[in-house]
């Protein structure tokens, strides 16, 4: 569908708004404020919010600006709910090929980390990332992005990782540039070639460290293909030590730092992010008391994976805790080809509430606002006020719990992009 001059979305059963938390992220009660307007109304021109309110105050705003002649699109939105375009701000997006043998590997008792030292795990994707061409890479990735848009996230973030020396980290995250450039769904990229120690540095992990700072972190930087810096902080992997070092030098080249932390054992990283002004600590499933207080008081928002929890059978982050102590809490899919092999936030909004507690109002916080703040997007999406990019979700549903109660299922109705319609009636069309 291409459409031209001002699209009014009219009559919705709901507009969630989730307005007023640009300049910081939501924290505690505030999580769970929403602006719901009731019976609201939108309007959009070229790829900006121009008006939101009650749907009698947005045809008044589109009688008053639109001129004779003017084409008006109008989206009937009766029974549906309006949100802005959910954002995923944690994904390994960008890979070739599987690996659904672990799923029985794991079935039979073996950890995450049995499967990474066999040779498995982020290993196993390095080897078939290596050898994919970088054209592979983006027709791969291309069609997992399709899949966000159907379940109606509009913008991801998309780590390196899985090429662990210079050449094949570079062809990951030019492959993501590409896909920026192309795709519907906006990519914001991370350097992580601090995923794991590659096989020919396994007796040398310091020399693998040296390669990442003094090599990797600065190529990255000249050609402009990353915002951030992150790296998997986790006993066996690298130690606190190394990963500070490592978002140090980041830092030192423009990368802003984040942090895989306390996945599978508490290891300090929540402490380090907090040290070392991370935007985000991500997983935190381990994070210990000491840990929390110290991202809460330094603002870092803790980006977390209940999917990857579910996924490997583990008891998931606490995010109750993190809440009551002021930690601004972001949800993401966590989608790689191991431990969350999926595109459905909503399906990770559903287990947020259902495996961690929290509410249908935090966790469309945490899947809009304040997933924007976690990639520095707050400004422009995250939430639907007037002069802000025009990403817009409706669903088949009545109100906003309804998502959260009808769980596992698509309801996705319409995607809106950049004020372009993506997705009519749950099905891809053409701009």
């Amino acid at each position: 569908m291409r459409v031209n001059g001002m699209i009014y979305i009219r009559n919705a059963s709901q507009v969630v708004t989730v307005a007023g938390a640009s300049d910081t992220p939501k924290t505690g009660d505030d999580m769970g404020q929403l602006h719901v307007i009731e019976n609201g109304g939108v309007v959009l021109e070229g790829e900006t919010i121009r008006f939101v309110g009650s749907d009698k105050e947005a045809q008044h705003y589109v009688d008053s600006k639109a001129a004779d002649g003017d084409e008006v699109t109008v989206i009937d939105a009766s029974g549906k709910l309006v949100t802005p375009g959910l954002v995923d701000p944690h994904t390994h997006v960008v890979f070739a090929g599987s690996r659904e043998f672990e799923l029985d590997l794991r079935l039979k008792g073996a950890t995450y980390m049995d499967i990474l030292n066999a040779g498995g795990g982020i290993l196993y994707s390095t080897a078939r990332t290596r050898e994919a061409s970088e054209a592979q890479l983006v027709e791969e990735t291309r069609k997992r992005l399709d899949r966000f848009l159907a379940h109606g996230v509009t913008t991801v973030e998309a780590k390196s990782g899985y090429g662990l020396r210079l050449e094949d980290e570079l062809k990951q995250l030019r492959a993501a540039r590409v896909l920026n450039e192309e795709h519907p769904v906006d990519l914001v990229s991370t350097f992580m070639g601090a995923h794991a120690v590659p096989p020919e540095y396994k007796g040398d992990p310091s020399a693998f460290v040296r390669l990442v700072t003094e090599e990797m972190i600065p190529a990255v930087a000249r050609e402009r293909l990353a915002e951030y810096c992150d790296v998997f902080c986790e006993e066996g992997v690298f130690t606190p030590e190394q990963s500070r070092s490592i978002l140090e030098a980041g830092k030192k080249w423009g990368l802003k730092p984040k942090i895989h932390a306390d996945e599978i054992v508490p290891y300090g990283g929540a402490e380090l992010a907090a040290e070392i002004g991370a935007v985000s600590a991500e997983h935190l499933l381990r994070a210990s008391d000491e840990g929390i207080r110290a991202m809460a008081e330094a603002g870092v928002i803790a980006v977390l994976l209940p999917g990857t929890a579910f996924f490997l059978m583990t008891k998931p982050a606490n995010a109750r805790a993190m809440i009551a102590a002021g930690v601004p809490v972001a949800l993401s899919t966590d989608r790689n080809p191991g431990s969350c092999p999926t595109e459905s936030l909503p399906f990770i909004m559903n287990l947020a509430c259902l495996s961690m507690r929290m509410t249908p109002a935090e966790v469309l916080t945490a899947c809009t606002i304040n997933a924007a703040h976690a990639i520095g997007r707050a400004d422009r999406i995250g939430s639907i006020e007037a002069g802000k990019q025009a990403d817009i979700v409706l669903f088949d549903a009545p109100n906003y719990m309804y998502l959260q109660y009808h769980y596992a299922v698509n309801l996705v109705d319409t995607v809106i992009k950049k004020g372009r319609p993506v997705i009519v009636n749950g099905k891809r069309v053409d701009g």
